[in-house]
């Protein structure tokens, strides 16, 4: 087991794991990236070498120990590299979601006055162009793909490989400024500022500490005996927490290998050639595979449907048993591993997981059905709970006590607490500085004595100590007769039917619940196909009779589900709409990290709120929508309203009694 960097030689910051992982793993795969159908590799030594020449062609365009530099595109080990030589030369990386429009990276970029800018193409160089004249701060602009760039002014435009060129040329004369810098980061200095999704407002800058990361790399890797076997795939966004704790973190820490995806459209090609041992996905990513899935067996021959069928319910029953080394038949075990052989191996190779040693979900709270399923196949996906304002980690399931109710006990080091209103709390070494510029919001998250509030509902288990989260606390309220009142928790159960991407509940102080939702094209799409049903756009599909009859089922079962907890079985649907656009975030519906803006969409269709409480059968809407190229236009529609049968709690109270 590595030390602790206090007492490691000095391994306070990331830089100094890159050094002493050039040494230690010199040989060993540290990078690779598929581009042009061929897998590249880095060793930790190459990527050193990469890291260090970037580094001094950043000393020599005039980057100052506290400068921010924001670096903008998809995961690429060139991008990576970004943010450790920015670290090196005691500069801070700001990373940004690449999705973001103009408007979006001009809030960020002046808010942190980055001076300098490192994007992946000529599509982010347009972006930083467009906004330019707003960013007063704003010097140098590098960009990685030369494509398309030939005939742009490079005054203060250099391509990535040139400020490389440059760093080497100016090595003697460099080289010793470098090596100060580097030798002057404290553990307490900041190592990244990472910018919240903004879903109530606009993002705010978490500033975390060399500290921050680096102890909480070190209680996760020892959390799950992560070691530098391990390979990973690097497809989240750069910007979001949990890439950098997995990506740069973890991966630093434990001297593992980071895959860089061609592509995000070949990104489940690769995660099948690369076989990772450590998965990361957020639930929608779950719910994806699982939708595609589905639509394979529907597509499947009668008795290869029928094996597979009968092969998952048996794995449903004793496959996570299996996996967490419960007792289990003899002959049970035979059968499990006989569906291993014709089912869920294939399954898993298909899915690329044959190899998963480690997986984890967050972000939101997945459906419980879809997280039994992935378990029952023997892939050992757990729980965790974090934020941002954590460094990720504030609870995650130790192996052997993985559920889908809860998110586990305490990450190691970390104290968490409920408050008297149900909030959770925590505090512990990967706790942020602070809010950048934000000091108000700073004192309204973290208390004196480092507590923080994370905003969410929830209580610990009596008798085994696993957290559970309820909702957002914002979102966790009372209905008109009293009854409690938590959407996620129906959202949720909806979500789990292929053809549902999307759902959002009303009913806070309201007197029943009522539900906006989103088909899912290719589930839907693909049922409409085999049942010969044309349509010549999302929106006809969505208002076909035949989909509104099957959304409506599965509201109902959803209904039938939620009636069983005594808790919430209020929150049963009685009306419901399904939209005529999808949710989008370049809509301001979701946030980049694709959670729900309750409020906004609240405001924003209320209109269709309105007509769910009022009765009304039908509603005519018009919504402004944003297109791919920027452009604003309107979509027009009359939406049907449904009503949807509900279980009489009463009556299943006397039945259970």
């Amino acid at each position: 087991m590595v030390e602790t960097p206090e007492g490691a030689g000095g391994l306070v910051s990331i830089p100094a794991l890159l050094l002493r992982n050039a040494t230690t793993f010199a040989d060993k795969p540290a990078y690779r990236e598929k581009e042009f159908g061929i897998w590249q590799a880095w060793t930790w030594a190459e990527t050193e070498k990469e890291i260090e020449a970037l580094a001094l062609g950043l000393l020599n365009l005039g980057v100052n120990a506290g400068d921010f530099v924001a670096i903008i595109g998809h995961n690429r080990p060139y991008l990576y590299w970004s943010m450790v030589a920015a670290q090196s030369v005691g500069a801070v990386p700001v990373p940004l979601y690449q999705d973001s429009g103009a408007e979006e990276m001009e809030y960020v970029l002046s808010h942190c006055g980055a001076r300098f800018v490192i994007v992946s193409d000529q599509e982010q160089v347009d972006k930083v162009i467009e906004i330019q004249e707003h960013l007063h701060q704003f010097e140098h602009l590098i960009y990685l793909d030369p494509r398309g760039m030939r005939k742009y002014d490079h005054s203060h435009l250099h391509q990535y490989s040139h400020v490389q060129d440059q760093g080497r040329a100016a090595y003697d004369e460099l080289f010793p400024e470098l090596e100060r810098r580097r030798s002057k980061i404290t553990y307490d200095d900041i190592c990244v500022m990472l910018y919240t999704s903004g879903t109530t407002g606009k993002p705010k800058g978490v500033v975390l500490s060399n500290r921050n990361i680096i102890e909480t790399a070190r209680h996760s890797s020892e959390f799950d005996h992560l070691g530098p076997g391990e390979e990973v795939l690097a497809y989240l966004p750069m910007a979001w927490v949990g890439d950098f704790i997995f990506s740069i973190g973890q991966a630093y820490w434990t001297g593992f290998c980071v895959n860089c995806p061609e592509s995000p459209d070949t990104m489940m090609i690769d995660l099948r050639e690369i076989g990772p041992t450590y998965y990361f996905a957020p639930p929608r990513i779950f719910e994806t595979q699982l939708t595609n899935v589905m639509i394979r067996m529907e597509d499947a021959g009668r008795f290869k449907r029928w094996l597979f069928h009968y092969f998952m319910q048996h794995a449903r029953k004793v496959g996570p048993d299996i996996l967490d080394g419960k007792p289990v038949g003899a002959l049970d075990r035979f059968k499990y591993r006989l569906g291993d052989l014709l089912v869920y191996g294939p399954l898993k190779n298909t899915l690329g997981f044959s190899r998963v040693r480690i997986g984890y979900t967050a972000g939101e709270a997945i459906g419980p059905e879809i997280f039994d399923f992935y378990r029952s196949l023997g892939i050992n996906l757990k729980q965790l709970y974090g934020q941002t304002e954590a460094s990720v980690f504030i609870t995650q399931q130790p192996d052997g006590e993985v559920r889908s109710d809860t998110v586990g006990v305490p990450s190691p080091g970390v104290e968490v607490r409920i408050g008297e209103n149900g909030e959770v709390y925590y505090r512990g070494p990967g706790v942020f500085v602070e809010y950048y510029k934000n000091a108000d919001s700073t004192a309204d998250t973290k208390d004196p004595e480092g507590w923080v509030a994370t905003g969410d509902a929830g209580f610990f288990e009596p008798d085994t100590g696993h957290l559970r989260i309820i909702d957002r606390a914002k979102d966790v309220a009372k209905m008109a007769d009293g009854s409690l009142f938590a959407p996620k928790y129906v959202e949720n159960k909806l979500k789990f039917y292929p053809n549902i991407l999307e759902a959002v509940v009303f009913g806070a102080g309201r007197d029943r619940c009522c539900a906006f939702i989103n088909i899912d094209l290719a589930a839907v799409g693909n049922w409409a196909e085999r049942n010969n049903i044309s349509y010549s756009s999302y929106q006809e599909l969505a208002g076909h009779q035949k989909v509104l009859d099957m959304i409506q089922a599965h509201v109902e079962e959803t209904n039938a589900s939620v009636a069983e907890d005594e808790m919430l079985s209020g929150c049963q649907i009685h009306r419901f709409l399904v939209l005529h656009k999808e949710l989008d975030a370049d809509d301001g519906e979701l946030t980049r990290t694709r959670k729900v803006r309750r409020k906004i969409i609240g405001e924003k269709f209320d209109d269709l709120v309105t007509a769910l409480y009022d009765g009304a059968p039908s509603v005519y809407t018009e919504t402004e929508v944003t297109y791919e190229d920027g452009r604003k236009g309107k979509i027009k529609a009359t939406l049907e309203i449904r009503d949807a049968r509900t279980v009489p709690v009463t009556t299943q109270k006397v039945a259970a009694e």
